[in-house]
């Protein structure tokens, strides 16, 4: 235990120290090669609504047999991420386009809105608190783990995904997308324009 306290200490003091005089200070350099383009695809879809989401991430991990001063960490982290709903119409199925022979009145079937993965905002995601134990503190000097970090984004998106599913915003993508079209047709022409999109 002593000579846990005596290291936890030197590293709080190498802390303080100013980085020219602290050996141990960190020095960061980019050495990273450029950007490869991997593939391009046509896109056939309407990005018809977004939301922003935030969600607290409570991650709490225990040792069975210690107690938590020992073993034991809990995090806080904020995530801050958005969501966009589109429609694809590369799925329009044959037959979702018909037009009366005088083209003055349109019909269209929609394909449901669907949901992009969730696009956490690494800028504004960030660990709020972080409450560890002393054998925790011990290893953390020694090593990190970025397979904490990676976890913690994975929650947030994951919880953010599932708001998304749970709130209005495919219903507002397709009704985006109805008024869309229908002043669309309308400046082409068509007096009466119907868009139907599919069930919920």
């Amino acid at each position: 235990m002593a000579t846990v306290a005596i290291v936890l200490l030197a590293q709080q003091t190498l802390r303080m120290l100013p980085k020219w005089i602290n050996p141990f200070a960190e020095e960061t350099k980019d050495r990273s090669g450029p950007a490869l383009l991997q593939s391009v695809r046509d896109l056939h879809r309407y990005e018809a609504a977004s939301g922003n989401f935030q969600v607290v991430v409570d991650l709490e991990k225990d040792a069975k047999f210690l107690p938590g001063p020992l073993r034991g960490s809990r995090t806080l982290f904020i995530g801050n991420g958005s969501v966009d709903a589109y429609v694809d119409f590369s799925k329009l199925a044959g037959g979702a386009i018909t037009v009366n022979k005088d083209r003055t009145a349109a019909a269209v079937k929609l394909p449901r809105a669907q949901l992009e993965p969730t696009n956490l905002d690494p800028k504004r995601s960030y660990v709020f608190a972080r409450e560890r134990g002393l054998f925790n503190r011990f290893g953390d000097f020694f090593s990190g783990n970025p397979n904490d970090q990676q976890q913690l984004y994975v929650l947030a998106g994951q919880k953010i995904q599932a708001a998304a599913n749970e709130s209005g915003l495919r219903n507002r993508a397709d009704a985006n997308t109805k008024l869309m079209l229908e002043g669309m047709l309308k400046a082409l022409g068509f007096k009466t324009v119907t868009v139907t999109p599919a069930p919920a």
